[in-house]
């Protein structure tokens, strides 16, 4: 779920410290206040409508027939991502790009919420929803993902935005970042990534959801989703004032001490990011026509994914490609990918010094084309 930051810091280092300071604010404020709510209204509505129409009767078929469509779609979208890349872009017509691609993202939201929900209700099967199992399969899995460098993977909004952008639309980062030259090595990268640490993250948050559904007011699911996500967005505050230090720190560690101080920090916004999905979650289907679910999701499902659209970050619903811990140089490590309004200004700033540039050597090339029209004057004979 969580994007790379490589790079990104260089990139977007122009202007003044007050200016970069008041846009990182506001590029959480926007995560936090928008993208976040409505990607998690579009997955709750698009796993309960599955829950409506895939085989409501049988509730093993029914996960089954989810895994299977979900990890084949994500399979085959690793697999295939610089023939997208290739051959649907901007440079092949801008608007069969852009239908396409969102054609794409429509469909891979889809399938990654069948996978998430067919694994989720499998486990559920076939581990029961005991605490003892709970804790086990979730620490195990959190162990497993910390071994793998790969925790930062449980990660999401409002900790990550996706903007839409044609370089890396389609862009799934595998777990051994094979070639694609390596066409056996690459397909089995691809299944791990997929199979192995895709199925990893999803027993960590359903671990971490059950474990909050057992101990935070079982009996009054009101108060218990209001506690869910006053106490998530008080963590999300916290945990983005935190971005600072902790990446002063990391700047100056190296090694396992770096990686470790990286884990625990994305630790603490998954704690952050799970409080707010299941608050969000369940408030949307106390408040939200509890009694047509259908409509309800139906409405939820189509609003949050155009209004996502819209704001160019649709990507953002996409669970998808592996990423490392510690992958990035320095403190880079522990900063979020939420650079959506910086990049936008950046993106500007960009086109005002290439219309700047363009501007300054035309004028340099009508000088010199009056310098050259202008006839050269003989001196005058002395007598």
């Amino acid at each position: 779920m969580r994007g790379s930051t490589a790079g990104l810091a260089d990139t977007l280092a122009s202007g003044s410290r007050a200016h970069a300071v008041l846009l990182e604010l506001a590029d959480a404020l926007f995560a936090s206040i928008v993208v976040a709510p409505a990607v998690v209204a579009y997955w709750k509505a698009t796993w309960t409508l599955m829950d409506l129409y895939v085989l409501p009767e049988n509730s093993v078929g029914s996960a089954a027939v989810c895994t299977a469509f979900g990890f084949c779609c994500d399979l085959l979208f690793c697999l295939t991502q610089n023939h997208l890349s290739r051959y649907l872009c901007p440079d092949r017509g801008r608007l069969t790009y852009y239908v396409l691609s969102r054609l794409y993202t429509c469909l891979a939201g889809v399938a990654c919420v069948g996978a998430w929900r067919g694994a989720w209700n499998l486990l559920n099967e076939c581990t029961g929803d005991s605490a003892k199992t709970l804790l086990s399969t979730t620490a195990a899995a959190t162990l497993s993902l910390a071994a793998l460098r790969s925790l930062r993977n449980i990660c999401a909004a409002p900790f990550a935005v996706a903007v839409d952008t044609p370089q890396d639309y389609f862009d799934v980062p595998t777990m051994f970042r094979t070639s694609t030259r390596e066409t056996a090595l690459y397909v089995l990268d691809c299944v791990f990534s997929v199979a192995v640490v895709g199925s990893l993250v999803v027993f960590v948050w359903r671990g971490s959801w059950a474990l909050l559904d057992m101990f935070l007011f079982p009996d009054d699911q009101l108060r218990s989703c209001w506690t869910s996500l006053l106490v998530g967005y008080a963590l999300v505050v916290a945990t983005f004032a935190l971005q600072a230090p902790v990446r002063w720190a990391a700047a100056r560690l190296h090694g396992a001490a770096r990686l470790l101080l990286a884990d625990v920090y994305h630790l603490v916004s998954f704690l952050a990011t799970v409080n707010v999905w299941r608050g969000v979650w369940g408030l949307l289907d106390i408040y939200l026509f509890p009694d047509s679910p259908k409509i309800s999701n139906w409405c939820t499902h189509i609003v949050s994914l155009t209004l996502l659209i819209l704001l160019n970050c649709s990507n953002s619903i996409i669970v998808r490609g592996v990423y490392i811990d510690g992958e990035e140089p320095a403190g880079e490590c522990v900063v979020f990918p939420c650079h959506y309004l910086r990049l936008f200004f950046h993106k500007e700033r960009t086109k005002k010094r290439h219309r700047q540039a363009l501007a300054a050597a035309a004028l340099a090339a009508n000088r010199k084309i009056e310098e050259a029209s202008v006839p050269l004057q003989m001196p005058e004979e002395k007598v």
